[in-house]
């Protein structure tokens, strides 16, 4: 049994109340770990810790902070392999997932922006009477960071390293659900010789960690990846403070296949986008709307890629699809297929949980799913299962699919494929979403804004974006005449 510790003051602490929470591996259903169930006692020795050090750290140049953050992006790379163990023990996702993508992004986002610290430029701007206006950007303080379970270290990573480079401090939350790396990047951060109370890890609950961040009149900024229905909860408590927030929440992601496409190419990039991960990353396109010409062609190449992928042990290296993360999220799941069925739905493929070797028989697993004969306005098309299924709509023209593509209170991102360039940038310009992608998906560069509309989220983090959130601008006016 591993035992993991809050990481408070550049220590590792258990809970102050001596109380744990049992943490269950997807894999096979069983208790691997004890994790801290912290409360608003540690959250408030944490916040003192994060108070305490901001003072220095902010005064700490850019230069040295990027060291700093680049010796954590070395040893992230030196503890990778045990660092991908853990996440996929603790997330169920495949080994071949956390070595190429989970844990390689953690240590990128680390070194894209440490670097980025040097580089942040304030403005200037010098009126015709000589005066100068100058921007003066400072870090707000102590600022909090609650990232989910489904790319555990990734997210975690992409919320502190850009708070710790612009100079804030940070009190942040892990998801309870998936503790395990967010543990062992404490120890790097040990090893890395962090200043003591620059970064403080609290584990736990919603409820009694996130809520206590949220409501700690200390804590300047909260940065949020979750759910639509938290992310309201947060920002019902933070508006009437007047501080800063940033919720990065649900999705539910328009594909959009036009007749003129390469069928194999695309089918196989539309499975991977339908299907990552389990299909547990906002952005994966879970309704696949195909024009009429190709629908049924497309359809029969589609189910035939897809009912190929095997679900397998995720720490075996040749898995590919693994485990969802909990028994209450493959239950949801599952009972999103029964709707389907009830509104009218028909599996294509799918659909259930496959007989998995006798030793994993208590793990999370569901055959990847595609469903069609539904409409684009049913609860199954409207609310974000976050798992395995996917379904296909067929439509007739442009005017069409973005209606349907439109027609949801999510708006986080999109996929669109043709070869027609007009089309395309037609298409995407009148798509309600924070990002679009042509031809490609998840094709991510960091130093572009990432972010939703409507209810799929509130500001942008990424590139300058994440510095300018984590940052406070004052005007300085200089009249050089005096």
């Amino acid at each position: 049994m591993i035992t993991l510790y809050n990481y408070i003051n550049g220590t590792l602490v258990s809970a102050r109340s001596g109380e744990s929470i049992s943490n269950v591996s997807p894999r096979d259903g069983k208790v691997f770990s004890l994790i801290p169930d912290s409360d608003h006692h540690d959250v408030e020795v944490a916040v003192e810790a994060a108070q305490a050090a901001f003072p220095t750290w902010k005064k700490t140049s850019a230069e040295d902070r990027c060291k700093i953050l680049t010796r954590i992006a070395d040893l992230i790379a030196v503890h990778q392999e045990k660092l991908v163990h853990a996440e996929s023990l603790d997330n169920g996702k495949p080994l071949s997932v956390s070595s190429h993508v989970d844990i390689p992004r953690a240590e990128s986002n680390m070194r894209f922006f440490a670097s980025g610290a040097q580089h942040f430029a304030s403005e200037s701007h010098v009126m015709e009477n000589g005066t100068v206006n100058y921007t003066y950007r400072k870090p707000i303080g102590v600022v909090g960071c609650i990232s989910p379970w489904n790319l555990p270290l990734y997210l975690f990573t992409w919320k502190i390293a850009p708070a710790l480079a612009a100079g804030n401090c940070v009190v942040a939350k892990p998801s309870e659900i998936t503790p395990y790396t967010a543990f062992l990047f404490s120890e790097i951060c040990i090893e890395a010789g962090l200043p003591a109370g620059v970064l403080n890890i609290v584990h736990g609950t919603g409820p009694k960690v996130g809520e206590a961040m949220v409501n700690h009149p200390a804590i300047k900024a909260i940065s949020f990846t979750g759910g639509t229905a938290t992310g309201k909860r947060i920002a019902s408590i933070l508006a009437p403070q007047f501080k800063k927030m940033s919720l990065e929440l649900g999705g539910k992601n328009a594909t959009i296949v036009f007749e003129d496409v390469d069928l194999e190419k695309t089918a196989s990039a539309v499975s991977r986008a339908a299907f990552a991960n389990q299909g547990q990353i906002c952005l994966c396109g879970s309704r696949i709307f195909v024009q009429r010409g190709i629908y049924e062609a497309f359809k029969r190449m589609l189910v035939e890629k897809v009912s190929k992928m095997k679900v397998m042990d995720p720490m075996l290296p040749e898995s590919k699809f693994g485990a969802l993360v909990s028994e209450a999220h493959l239950e949801k799941v599952l009972s999103y297929i029964t709707t389907a069925k009830e509104e009218g739905g028909t599996v294509l493929c799918g659909g259930q949980s496959p007989e998995m070797p006798e030793e994993l028989r208590g793990g999370f697993y569901l055959l990847p799913t595609l469903i069609e004969g539904l409409s684009p306005s049913c609860r199954t098309n409207q609310e974000e299962i976050f798992g395995p299924v996917a379904t296909l709509i067929p439509f007739d023209t442009e005017e069409e699919v973005i209606q349907y593509a439109n027609g949801t209170v999510y708006g986080l991102a999109a996929s669109l494929w043709t070869k027609d360039v007009s089309r395309a940038h037609r298409v995407a310009h009148q798509l309600e979403t924070g990002i679009c992608w042509i031809n490609t998906w998840l094709n991510r560069d960091l130093r572009t804004p990432f972010g939703g509309v409507k209810q799929s989220g509130l500001g942008r983090e990424g590139g300058w974006e994440a510095f300018r959130f984590f940052t406070e601008p004052q005007n300085i006016c200089i009249d050089p005449s005096h």
